[in-house]
């Protein structure tokens, strides 16, 4: 679940060095997992294995020689001379050599009419400047060819970290990748350009982890710090126990509070009651059976509602309007130490002043308020409200996690959730399904259903994503924002049934 930099990875190669696994052994399992990977998915045909100068280079000689070994007809191509690699991949090319093996160096020799997969072990999830030269006309070669190709740790081209695309890049069928992930493995485009993704254990000790300052990790149930997941439910609890959620009703689109209010309560939420505006109370109330409708008049009522001890958690957003009533709604709602989840126009409704709510979520959260705010945008919003951050996706949440003392849960196919710290979960499980009116409602209610058991604010966030993704995967085809709230019971069934997260340390 823990997602690594190539930096980390480079430093959990040194310790396992240290730890008694040398590179080269290392570097033998690296290729022979590419080869294993090759072998069980396509028939013995004629292979070009495309060879870098480092130790991603190294794997694919490996993998050249274990497949040639095997009866297959193998080309290795590299961007180097023989003579020019050091270390274990110097080693992996001597062995290539002393089995028979040849390099060829010109790119405009090599035999493509002998050639029907592609090995990719040309560059490493190191790149982090645009290709140019020779290395781009070799990704951009591979591409053209429209060959099958399995990769070597990440697609040529893929910038590790980010997921982005230095310039151009190879599109895999299949990617090995050794020990641990990387953030690019999941972060889009670089998620589209891996195929299917295999991870293999190569013996690196998984006590190495605990040195490398981890910040980053795959939206799993493994990671979430979840342990009452593990607890056998209460005989004597009752619904205050499980927490109270509070919607903010808006008047012309009551559909998107009824969904949030409805996932609030279908995650777990003891009790939920929706602020209704007044014209809009009988909508609410003839719609809303488990569910209490609370008529407000005026910022006095919200501010009454707010006042009761047992609602733990406020949600606001989903079909509030860009009125001035949804933004005062926030403020009362920070003011209030509600923890609080703020979506869709409780946010681009400060898109003119949006250090105003972020100086008071700061104020909300050094008054100790737990669990804590979440905002949950589209890129759109995101985009209204930090109109100054750019970059990769997972570096703009983190700045915005920062600079608004909020965690930030940016949706999209690879969505990512990020706590001021920096912590950081990304999302891989999401269909596309999901893209469809209403599902963001369902995923504001979600969070706020599990920050009123007490999950803090991450967690909370990052399994709201998770659920979401999975009852999307069990509706299928033909999804619409009400079906996820049916899904959602089979999701946390199998969720129990599993025993739920082990937590973090």
């Amino acid at each position: 679940m823990e997602l690594l930099t190539p930096t980390q990875m480079s430093r959990a190669d040194a310790l396992a060095a240290v730890a008694g696994v040398p590179g080269t052994v290392l570097m033998e399992r690296a290729g022979a997992a590419v080869a294993w990977a090759i072998l069980r998915r396509w028939q013995p045909c004629r292979v070009l294995v495309v060879c870098g100068a480092g130790n991603n280079g190294g794997d694919g000689l490996v993998a050249a020689r274990l497949l040639r070994e095997r009866g297959w007809t193998v080309q290795v191509a590299a961007s180097v001379a023989p003579g020019a690699w050091r270390g274990d991949a110097a080693l992996a090319c001597d062995a290539w050599l002393r089995s028979g093996g040849t390099v060829v160096q010109e790119w405009e020799t090599v035999d493509w009419s002998a050639c029907d997969l592609v090995v990719d072990a040309l560059l490493g999830a190191g790149l982090d400047r645009p290709l140019q030269g020779r290395l781009l006309e070799w990704v951009e070669t591979i591409h053209r060819k429209g060959l099958p190709v399995c990769a070597v740790d990440v697609p040529s081209g893929v910038d590790g970290v980010t997921g982005a695309v230095r310039g151009a890049a190879v599109q895999a069928d299949l990617t090995v990748t050794f020990f641990r992930k990387k953030p690019g493995h999941l972060l889009y485009p670089g998620r589209g350009l891996c195929g299917t993704l295999e991870l293999v254990d190569i013996g690196i000790p998984v006590h190495c982890l605990s040195e490398l300052g981890i910040d980053t990790w795959e939206n799993l149930p493994q990671a979430w710090a979840l342990p009452h997941t593990n607890q056998p439910a209460d005989a004597q609890a009752h619904k205050y126990h499980k927490g109270f959620v509070l919607v903010w009703g808006g008047a012309t689109l009551p559909g998107a509070a009824m969904l949030a209010a409805q996932a609030a309560q279908k995650v777990g939420a003891g009790l939920v009651t929706i602020a209704s505006p007044v014209q809009a109370h009988t909508i609410y109330a003839h719609a809303m059976q488990s569910i209490m409708v609370r008529p407000v008049a005026s910022a006095q009522d919200f501010a009454c509602l707010l006042g009761d001890a047992k609602r733990r958690v406020c949600v606001i957003g989903p079909g509030a309007g860009l009125e001035t009533a949804t933004r005062e709604a926030v403020l009362l709602a920070l003011q209030a130490a509600q923890s609080l989840v703020l979506d869709a126009d409780a946010l681009t409704v400060f898109q003119d002043d949006p250090n105003l709510l972020f100086s008071h979520i700061h104020a909300h959260q050094a008054a100790g308020a737990a669990p804590g705010v979440v905002l949950t945008p589209h890129e759109g919003e995101f985009a209204r409200l930090f109109p100054h951050l750019d970059g990769d996706r997972l570096s703009r949440a983190r700045a915005a996690a920062r600079l608004s003392g909020a965690v930030v849960l940016l949706k999209g196919a690879d969505t990512v959730v990020v706590a001021p710290d920096g912590r950081a979960f990304v999302n891989a499980c999401a269909p596309a399904s999901l893209a469809s009116a209403g599902t963001g409602d369902v995923l504001a209610g979600l969070v706020a259903g599990l920050l009123a058991q007490g999950i803090a604010a991450l967690d909370a966030a990052a399994m709201a994503v998770w659920l979401h993704s999975q009852a999307a995967q069990v509706v299928g085809v033909g999804l619409i924002a009400e079906d996820l709230l049916h899904g959602l019971p089979v999701v946390l069934q199998r969720l129990a049934a599993g025993g739920g997260g082990s937590g973090r340390q």
